[in-house]
């Protein structure tokens, strides 16, 4: 079953812990209009979506559903990102020695 934004949004709130008052607080809109994003009544534009990424730590193709990975890079980018990084700890360490 394909993911909703409504959907995502909701359990993204969810497992922070969040009373939809808090979130929507901290995301500068009303608990009302959260709950109208949550329920699939309403769609956000592009500033609410960009918002929320930066607020549940997720991209915006996670937020949209257009991705299983809350990073937004798929399984072969992801290990790629991961041994540059180690790459680069090595090269650093190196350095400072």
């Amino acid at each position: 079953m394909e993911r909703s934004f409504s959907g995502i949004l909701c359990e993204l709130r969810r497992a922070k812990g969040l009373s939809q008052r808090k979130a929507a607080g901290d995301l500068h809109i009303s608990q009302a209009l959260l709950s109208h994003y949550e329920n699939g009544a309403r769609e956000p534009g592009l500033r609410f979506v960009c918002l929320a990424c930066d607020y549940y730590g997720v991209s915006a193709d996670y937020l949209l559903g257009r991705t299983d990975s809350a990073d937004g890079f798929a399984g072969e980018t992801r290990e790629k990102l991961r041994a540059l990084a180690v790459r680069l700890r090595e090269l650093a360490d190196s350095v400072s020695e």
